[in-house]
């Protein structure tokens, strides 16, 4: 099942961002055979501020360890997680 992972940065922690980016890439390449999509949100400035991941995972519990091990979570980054299932219809 596809799940979303949707984070949102604590205000004025882009710099913790910015020191962890490698190791989070490095994480989301670790899971490239079930990596559907990611990428960050941006503000109106367009500067990063949360991740939105969907991955194809076997249970939320999945999800959720997906998650926490994330180095941005790790680094104390997220303000908010909401995971969802999701559904793909289009396109």
């Amino acid at each position: 099942m596809l799940y979303v992972i949707h984070c949102f940065d604590k205000q004025d922690h882009l710099q913790v961002r910015m020191e962890n980016r490698p190791a989070h890439v490095d994480y989301l390449k670790s899971f490239a055979d079930q990596l559907y999509a990611a990428g960050p949100t941006l503000d109106t400035e367009e500067n990063m501020n949360g991740s939105v991941v969907i991955l194809d995972l076997e249970s939320r519990t999945e999800a959720e360890a997906f998650a926490a091990n994330d180095p941005y979570a790790k680094a104390g980054l997220f303000e908010k997680v909401i995971i969802q299932p999701w559904k793909k219809v289009l396109p």
